[in-house]
């Protein structure tokens, strides 16, 4: 189904299954120690906590009716102790486990981001960013309680479980066995939600998902929306998905409130049961004491399940989360390093395109059959309508995408065997996006290349006639940029990228559309800096204005998935073909204006 829209819901490509569970414990498994000795301190502070309706029964049974005055101050003694030991228990859990709790959300959102990093561009082209920024945010928060205190409070709720039954039955067998009737009723009402409740989470997930997309969209088109007017358009859009968030979360929490009632309900019931059978036998033996410090067992003996149905609550809750992060974080790379795969030697120039065929869809193939070989040291122009398939060429070079048949050699290593790193690290690229990072322009331009000195990346931004206007900005180099470089304008943010590209030193260097937003004074200078800069480099270089690629060693017109035509522009005007066509028809535009 489509995926690139803010408000069509996301379908799950595999449905869940209790292996993730399985899987979300290889992030608990590292804090085993930690949890183990917050396991024994919970048991300590429960067994202290639990002597409490104990010492209530020997009180009453004993020390009053006998006067005990002595014994009562004991039994108040030990009962103070009993509440400054689960005092400090509990704040040592809470110490221990909020460092475990934050330390797993890290190492899950960390394998969460690098995973990312491996993704190929088609991932990122086919879904809003908002819907993969919500996975790495708000899902991986919603698991930090369960994976952290959740866990330690199950083992707990179950061992204090356990310690309670256990007393329960060494002061009445009978009135134990009436309160653990309650249980299977208890059980039939939770799994009889279970499946309602585990889809009104799923559906809200997406509509939080949706409902983020398009805060995210909004956002990054503010200056669209206020130039046309869409306040109003926008602001119904938003409210008709956030209140689908409302309406998706009242249903989840609707579902979710039954839980409370049919534990409050079935421990009515038992209570009242246990109240009506101890009065009933207190001719067979039962105390006071006894019914006393039993009532005072059953409130106790609800509250870990309780706990434990909250538990399972928050497990149902967190499957909606957990089958979107495990989702992606399955998304298989389509471009990764193959079995084998070594690292790419130094790069000298030469390259060639073998019979290939590309097709971003199967039914909609871009390259047909192009194969071509360009000498180390050379500049190739490639020109042609768009859609064309030039920006396609460029990508495979990069490897940016497999291709479907064929090969790329790069000095007469096929590229597909060699490690991405090694290759790309040693090209510089500038796509027709010159994206620029929050942070200094001199980080900007140093992302080329982040062993490099400042006196490195001046001379970088002087090449491409950039020094200047950075020079006479407010903090020259130092000055700070917002994301996408708002505060520049689209030339300076292409000079930036270009000195970035530069920087890198890189022996193949790919331009897209490198001087499309620059004016015609700063071009030509740019042309200058250019000339030297491309001595003994292979570069690849996609311009739509075709004067700017004039003096290319190579130009490539590509139409339909093929090349055309081949040739530098002397022979390829006296050819007067599909680039001479180009040519002229950008140079009567010139003239008219």
């Amino acid at each position: 189904m489509a995926r690139n829209k803010f408000d069509v819901d996301e379908s799950l490509a595999t449905k869940f299954n209790y292996n993730h569970l399985k899987r979300i414990f290889k992030y608990v498994k590292p804090f085993k120690k930690q949890m183990g000795i917050t396991i024994m301190i919970m048991l300590v502070a429960s067994v202290a906590s639990l002597l409490g309706p104990f010492l209530v029964k020997d009180a009453i049974d004993n020390k009053i009716i006998n006067s005990d005055i002595k014994g009562l101050v004991i039994l108040a003694g030990i009962y103070l102790a009993t509440l400054i030991i689960g005092g400090v228990c509990l704040h040592l859990k809470i110490k221990i486990m909020t460092n475990v709790g934050q330390s797993i959300i890290y190492n899950i959102r960390k394998d969460l981001f690098e995973h990312l990093q491996k993704l190929p561009f088609s991932y990122y082209d086919s879904r809003p960013h908002g819907k993969i920024l919500i996975r790495v945010v708000n899902y991986i928060n919603s698991l930090s309680d369960l994976l952290s205190n959740g866990i330690i409070n199950l083992i707990t709720d179950l061992a204090t479980l356990i310690i309670i039954i256990i007393f329960m039955l060494i002061i009445d067998v009978k009135l134990t066995i009436i309160c653990l009737l309650g249980l299977p009723i208890l059980f039939a009402g939770i799994f009889a939600i279970k499946n309602a409740q585990r889809k009104g989470w799923q559906i809200m997930s997406s509509k939080t998902s949706n409902l983020n997309a398009y805060i995210h969209e909004s956002i990054t088109g503010m200056k669209v929306t206020q130039s046309f007017s869409r306040e109003k358009e926008n602001y119904k859009i938003f409210e008709e998905l956030n209140n689908n968030y409302r309406t998706a979360w009242l249903n989840c929490v609707r579902i979710m409130m039954l839980m409370g009632p049919m534990v409050d309900g079935t421990s009515s019931l038992v209570m009242a049961a246990v109240y009506i059978f101890g009065v009933a036998w207190m001719a067979q033996g039962v105390t006071v004491g006894v019914l006393i410090a039993f009532l005072g067992y059953i409130g106790r003996f609800w509250a870990p399940i309780s706990n434990m149905a909250n538990f399972y609550n928050s497990i149902i809750n967190a499957m909606a989360y957990l089958e979107r992060i495990f989702e992606t974080m399955d998304e298989e790379p389509a471009v990764k390093d193959v079995v084998g795969a070594f690292e790419m030697p130094e790069i000298k120039g030469s390259v060639e395109f073998k019979n290939v065929d590309f097709a971003y869809e199967e039914d909609h193939k871009i390259l047909n059959n192009i194969s071509f070989k360009v000498n180390e040291g050379k500049s190739i122009a490639l020109v042609g309508p768009t859609g064309a398939g030039k920006s396609t060429i460029i990508n495979l070079i990069s490897r940016f995408y497999n291709l479907n048949s064929g090969e790329i050699l790069i000095d007469g290593v096929d590229i597909s065997k060699v490690t991405l790193s090694t290759l790309r690290k040693q090209m510089g690229i500038m796509m027709q996006d010159s994206f620029i990072f929050s942070g200094t322009i001199m980080d900007n331009i140093r992302y080329g290349n982040i062993e490099a000195t400042d006196e490195e990346v001046i001379e970088a931004a002087k090449k491409v006639h950039a020094h200047d206007f950075i020079a006479n900005l407010e903090d020259g180099y130092n000055t700070e940029v917002n994301e996408r470089g708002a505060r520049l304008s689209a030339g300076q943010r292409q000079l930036i990228s270009f000195a970035r590209a530069i920087l890198a030193d890189p022996k193949i260097l790919i331009l897209d559309e490198a001087t499309s937003s620059i004016d015609t004074k700063t071009e030509l200078l740019l042309q200058k800096g250019l000339e030297e800069l491309l001595k003994g480099r292979t570069s690849f270089i996609i311009a739509h204005r075709l004067s700017t690629i004039k003096n290319s060693d190579i130009i490539m017109c590509i139409n339909k998935g093929t090349i055309v035509e081949s040739g530098n522009h002397e022979e390829l005007m006296r050819f007067k073909g599909e680039y001479y066509k180009l040519y002229m028809s950008q140079y009567k535009l010139l003239e008219a204006m």
